[in-house]
């Protein structure tokens, strides 16, 4: 017998004992105990029976290969049996193990003729299989064998031909089986969600291999599918949405006490997740199955992401996780919401400490991906329109892995890991660039307006899409200081825009419009104010403003809510009225149906909603307006018609209900509504996708610039308090992860980390505990030294104590806040810090309401005026004690102010306070001041201290308290504390140089013009001159920072020995910005050049009197002479002068760069007392001259290398050509004291081998460079002036003559025989 007859025989064997069995079971009589028999065709359907047994008769005499046979022909019978009515279970069992077992054994295939209409058959007659009610067991049975059958089916090869219904039938059934098995046994239940699983994945398996149609383009919900390919995108489609609508059950409890909603939410998540995992990114070719994903899915996701279970808030995280790796390009709002709503929702909210622990692990494993911090910084953070992800999501885990007190819980462990694979990761992508490409400017400037709401996709060029970037992020931080001006007066805010060229001149409407309408935490009532005002303007940047939503597929009360969430609607009519004309308008136009004839309609209707609201809401209206009265009110509104009585109703209940919100509170709101949800959809079809994008070294730097303050204060925090070697482990190599970040224009922060890790070290805190040393001790971070101290380690302590209390700088360190007590002194003041110091009235109140009142009257009858204005009778602990309270206040005691304004008028009124206080103590400031300055640091170390505007007001009234005390002329003792705390301040914030800049000018010019003489300090002049360097770069502040400056510098009275060296780096700020003006450099330079002659008089008098220089140190609290010696010496400061003018020979322009080299030659000739040392005269020749030759050399062939460079490589020649001329002049002048060294040898090869590299200058495809022409005449000068001073000279003992003779000959051989007639020596 062949192969292929056995295979024959054998499925007619098969077939036929199926047919028995069935035929066997049907025969069986109902109640085999009776005795009685039963005709089958008293059992069942006659025409049952005939099939089968007609089957059986052609089973063993076929007329062809059965795979060729029409599978119909033995299929049917068995369905036939598995739809009857009157079959036992039993019977529909053995047909469904009759149909499993062809199934199996492969009898026909997708080519067998009449495949695809017998499985489609198969499934209706499974699926619409019915059950006799018999017993619980022979149903479970038959639901068993229906599931495997209908898995069978769809693994079976002839499964392509299905149509796209019987595949959502089969799902369907799938999901019946599950739900019915909630109340059978669990093993059903667990089948059924198995084979559900199963399903799911060999449907979305397929997804790829389908090919996009035209109908997924379309509105049609119905697909024209005349194809033979079987199921499709259809069927994917409505399975999808089947499964998001599970989301959307109803909570039910089930016996083992959880809820059917978190099981089937659960259930279904998984099932979904299991979709898109097989999918991929091929669901991103099928649009309408990506719509589901972008609207349905996304909208369930943020809905019970916030409101759910520890295990469906898991599910979802790892779906939106899932998603983002597939198809991020196309989710760029919904994964911003999704943030916003549920990941950093969740943990700030008050929730349960399981869901804040699944919400902070969910963090963690975003931020864990390679490329996701890069791409939520690029896409979010540098975008004004959207919230700053990154950003927030930084300085969550270091909210959250910031210690409370006690070892680290299991959440603050996960979130400090986060927080420093962050670290890590920016920190390893840095390092990842190659080192030859520049790491570019750590600044970035907005060169000129820009429209910010504007953006461009990606380019090719890195370099400009990084800079366009970076651009967009300093839009977006100005627009923020913007927005904190325009709450206090709004026309700084404005102007503050212009300034910052975020608006155009003339003026945008469009650039107004979106700075209201996406500039987070505006005073909503001045933005209405503004919107409805009758001015033309006001009334373009309405339009545009209203323009900028979108109301398709919105009713009209909701389009109204969410018009009004963006402002408060101003008490005035006639602006309510124009605000209202301008939004039915665009209702109108956007109006998804035909129900309002014309915007008048609109706009009469909508003044009646608000009116209802107010009816509805107001507690003060006794009597409220009825559903019939308002349909009444609204007759023949519609072009003199009706609107449908159902739409008035439906507004009436939905007004009545839930009322229109008119707040002033700004932000991200509470909660996804239906409305937020449309017009994030209908935004989500007109943004740029989400841009991909790596790494760049500049990108990674601002990105820990970002998280920067509070993560180094978390770090520190963390190694603190911890016990655990781990930790301590991973918080160092985290110092080191940011280190690497810190190189690239970062370094304060460096030097702050540093600062606050070493606090735990008896290296600057000689108080440190054993326990603090021996963390350091376990990690090998401490030399020996240090742990076996020398007998004088008391003494170096105590240096170092005295240099970390000198330095003034802002520690970010994490310590913990201290909250003592205040200490409760006497009397009316005591009282009334008491009362300050309370948290809130409900505190106030538990002290009992008789103590309460009685507080209360003594605080009005103290005339609070008077009590800071006579301060100067307070003891010092009371004064210390109300100074300690306002400070407190004004940093809002450790916790977050409730609104913008609260906290800008309470920081102001806070600082008048301590001025006040301060003008009336005067004479004994250095006694309260110092504990002062320790409070500001305290407060700036709590965890929500805000330094806006906290450091922007304190740094306006110190510099005010400042000139106070200088012209009382009681500075004296008082300059380093007030300085130390003006540089406190800004330091915290550094941007409140650039947004007080005019202020701080002010107050900067009048020091140096009118008190010059009464600032004794180093740190008086450092801080003054900073300031005044800081202040005055700006355009506006230019002219006046400068004519201080040069008005300081004219005047050598006050140009001292304290401030010298701070004078020349402020005038070298000044000349190397880009905006200033030549003149005013050339003045600044000579300025420079002619104090030459001031050093010169100090260094006479310092030989004259040599205790000037103790006296120096006892005005500047120096230590030790030798140190003040070092300091304040001529010779260090000339090398400082020259080393500013060798720098500013490197600038763009040429006329700066000549005058710059011109005035180092004016100061070597003037201060040619100073340098007639040879050692004086050879180290500033080898650390000025010599290093600017060197420096411009290498400049020139920079450009040279450039691509339409000529004109700059031409210029930076004229400069080297000038300063070759000045080498030599300078040479031949100082020749005398220079010969005199025994290094002349060496440093006049030095001036050999830069003539040489001069000489042989290249200029690249620019032509010959015109150096060479004038090297030689150069040499001719030295030489012959060399030989006539007998310092060359053929008769010499040395080989000088040689030396040179060889070098000429090499350099300039031309020369050769002109300069050495006689030869060599013989």
């Amino acid at each position: 017998m062949t192969k292929a007859k056995r295979k024959e025989l054998g499925v007619s064997c098969m077939l036929n004992t199926e047919i028995g069995a069935v035929l066997a079971v049907i025969r069986r009589a109902p109640d085999p105990n009776t005795g009685i028999y039963h005709h089958p065709d008293e059992n069942c359907d006659a025409s049952i029976l005939q099939s089968l047994k007609s089957l059986r008769a052609l089973l063993f005499n076929p007329q062809q290969e059965w795979r060729t046979v029409d599978p119909s022909l033995y299929l049917s019978p068995f369905l036939d049996v598995i739809q009857s009515d009157d079959i036992p279970a039993a019977a529909t069992a053995v047909a469904l193990q009759s149909i499993l077992k062809i199934l199996r054994l492969g009898v026909f295939d997708e080519k067998t003729p009449g495949a695809k209409d017998v499985m489609n058959s198969a499934v209706a007659a499974i699926t619409g299989c019915r059950l006799q009610r018999t017993n619980p067991a022979a149903e479970e049975a038959v639901m068993m064998r229906i599931l495997q059958v209908l898995a069978l089916i769809m693994r079976h090869q002839a499964s392509v031909l299905l149509n796209d219904d019987s595949v959502c039938t089969v799902v369907n059934t799938c999901f019946q089986v599950v739900q019915q098995s909630a109340g059978r046994g669990d093993l059903l239940q667990r089948n059924g969600r198995y084979t559900m699983h199963e399903l799911i994945q060999i449907i979305y398996w397929r997804l790829p291999e389908i090919e996009v149609n035209d109908w997924e383009n379309s509105e049609s919900d119905t697909e024209d599918n005349t194809m033979d390919s079987g199921y499709g995108i259809r069927s994917a489609i409505d399975i999808f949405h089947f499964l998001c609508s599970l989301l959307n059950v109803v909570e039910i409890m089930d016996s083992d006490g959880l809820t059917t909603d978190e099981n089937i939410q659960h259930f279904a998540l998984v099932l979904i997740n299991s979709a898109i995992e097989l999918s991929g990114d091929s669901i991103g070719k099928h649009p309408k199955l990506l719509r589901k994903i972008h609207d349905d899915l996304f909208h369930h996701l943020i809905h019970y992401g916030a409101n759910s279970s520890p295990l469906v808030l898991s599910m979802i995280c790892s779906t939106v996780l899932n998603i983002y790796h597939f198809l991020r390009r196309s989710i760029r709002l919904q994964l911003e919401a999704f943030f916003s709503y549920v990941l950093l929702k969740v943990p700030s909210a008050g929730s349960p400490l399981q869901l804040q622990e699944v919400a902070i692990e969910a963090v963690v494993n975003f931020v864990r991906q390679p490329l996701f911090i890069v791409e939520a910084y690029v896409n979010y953070d540098c975008d004004p329109t959207f919230r700053n992800v990154f950003e927030d999501t930084g300085k969550l885990l270091c909210k959250y892995a910031f210690p409370t007190g006690g070892s680290l819980t299991s959440i603050q462990v996960q979130a400090f890991e986060g927080l420093v694979g962050v670290f890590h990761n920016i920190a390893d992508n840095i390092d990842k660039e190659d080192e030859s490409v520049p790491s570019g400017t750590h600044l970035v400037e907005i060169s000129g307006y820009r429209p910010f709401w504007e953006e461009k996709p990606k380019e090719e060029n890195t370099d400009t899409w990084v800079d366009y970037v970076r651009v967009r992020k300093l839009q977006k931080r100005k627009i923020l200081i913007a927005g904190s001006h325009f709450n206090r007066d709004d026309k700084k805010g404005l102007e503050y825009l212009k300034i910052s060229r975020l608006i155009s001149d003339p003026p945008d409407p469009k650039a107004h419009a979106l700075f209201f309408r996406y500039t987070p935490r505006l005073d909503k009532t001045m933005v209405g104010d503004y919107l409805g005002d009758p001015d033309d303007f006001h009334i373009q940047v309405l339009k545009e403003f209203t323009n900028t939503f979108e109301f398709s597929g919105m009713i009209l009360d909701t389009a109204l809510r969410t018009y009004l969430e963006a402002f408060r609607l101003p008490g005035e009519s006639q602006k309510i009225h124009r605000i209202l004309d301008a939004f039915s308008e665009k209702f109108y136009d956007q109006q998804s149906s035909d129900i309002f004839v014309s915007k008048d309609a609109v706009f009469v209707l909508c003044y009646s909603l608000i009116m209802l609201n107010t009816d509805q809401h107001n507690p003060q209206v006794k009597k409220k307006m009825t559903e019939e009265e308002f349909i009444r009110n609204n007759r023949s509104i519609n072009g003199g018609s009706d609107l449908p009585r159902e739409y008035l109703s439906e507004l009436f209940h939905s007004i009545a209900t839930n009322a229109i919100a008119i707040t002033n509170q700004s932000g991200t709101p509470a909660e996804m509504n239906p409305s937020r949800w449309i017009q994030l959809i209908n935004r989500s079809k007109i943004i740029q996708p989400f841009i991909l994008c790596d790494f760049d070294r500049r990108i990674g730097r601002d990105m820990f610039g970002a998280i920067a303050g509070p993560s180094v204060a978390t770090l520190a925090a963390v190694f603190e308090h911890t016990d655990e070697e781990e930790i301590l482990h991973e918080c160092i190599e985290a110092l080191f992860s940011i280190s690497r970040i810190a190189q690239y224009g970062l370094e304060d922060t460096l030097d702050e980390l540093l600062s606050t890790f070493s606090k735990f070290t008896a290296l600057l805190n000689p108080y440190a505990t054993a326990d603090e040393t021996l963390y350091l001790k376990r990690l090998k971070l401490l030399p020996q030294s240090v742990l076996e101290p020398e007998n004088d380690s008391d003494t170096v302590n105590s240096e170092l104590q005295d240099e970390r209390v000198d330095r003034g700088g802002v520690s970010l360190s994490a310590r913990v806040p201290k909250v003592a007590h205040l200490r409760r002194t006497s009397g009316i003041m005591g009282r009334f810090v008491n009362i300050l110091s309370m948290e809130t009235v409900e505190e106030a109140l538990n002290l009992g309401l008789s103590e309460f009142e009685q507080n209360m009257k003594i605080i009005q009858h103290c005339h609070i005026g008077s009590i800071f204005s006579t301060s100067s009778s307070l003891p010092d602990d009371s004064l210390l004690d109300l100074g300690r309270c306002i400070i407190f206040a004004a940093a809002g005691k450790g916790q977050k102010f409730s609104t913008l304004v609260e906290e800008e008028e309470t920081v102001a009124f806070c600082w008048d306070l301590i001025s006040s206080i301060t003008l009336a103590n005067m004479h004994r400031f250095s006694k309260f001041w110092p504990q002062y300055h320790e409070f500001f640091l305290e407060v700036a170390q709590f965890p929500l201290f805000s330094p806006i505007p906290f450091s922007e007001k304190a740094i306006l009234c110190l510099m005010k308290m400042c000139l106070k005390l200088l012209a009382s002329n009681q500075l004296e003792g008082a300059e380093e504390l007030i300085f130390k705390s003006i540089n406190l301040m800004w330091r915290m914030e550094k941007e409140i140089l650039d947004t007080c800049c005019e202020s701080l000018l002010q107050s900067v010019s009048k020091i140096i013009k009118e008190y010059p003489e009464k600032l004794q300090t180093q740190l008086g002049w450092m801080s003054v001159l900073n300031l005044l360097s800081v202040t005055g770069r700006h355009h506006e502040t230019y002219d006046q920072g400068v004519e201080t400056l040069i008005g300081l510098m004219s005047d050598e009275f006050h140009l001292t020995r304290t401030n010298y060296s701070y004078c020349i780096d402020c005038a070298f700020s000044f000349v190397a910005l880009k905006h200033s003006r030549v003149e005013c450099n050339v003045k600044i330079m000579d300025l420079l050049a002619e104090s030459a002659n001031l050093l010169v008089e100090w260094y006479r008098s310092a030989y004259s009197d040599p205790g000037s220089c103790m006296s120096m140190a006892s005005n500047t609290s120096i230590s030790s002479v030798e140190e003040s010696t070092r300091i304040y010496n001529p010779v260090s400061f000339f090398q400082k002068l020259g080393e500013s003018l060798k720098k500013t020979s490197l600038a763009r322009r040429e006329e700066v760069r000549n005058h710059a080299v011109i005035s180092l030659q004016k100061c070597f000739i003037l201060a040619e007392d100073i340098l007639f040392t040879p050692m004086n005269c050879i180290n500033s020749f080898y650390n000025v001259v010599f290093a600017m030759i060197d420096d411009l050399h290498e400049k020139m062939q920079q450009y040279s290398r450039r691509e339409n460079a000529e004109k700059e490589t031409r210029s930076m020649e004229n400069t080297l050509k000038l300063s070759m001329e000045v080498l030599t002049e300078l040479y031949l002048h100082f020749l005398m004291p220079i010969s005199e060294s025994p290094n002349f040898r060496t440093f006049w090869l030095g001036i050999l081998r830069r003539m040489d590299t001069c000489m042989k200058a290249k200029l690249g495809g620019y032509g010959e460079s015109n150096i060479p022409k004038t090297i030689p005449d150069l040499l001719r000068k030295i030489v012959e002036r060399m030989k006539e001073k007998e310092i060359l000279s053929l008769e010499g003992e040395d080989d000088l003559w040689e030396t040179t003779f060889y070098q000429i000959q090499w350099i300039a051989p031309a020369l050769t025989d002109e300069l050495f007639p006689q030869g060599l020596k013989k």
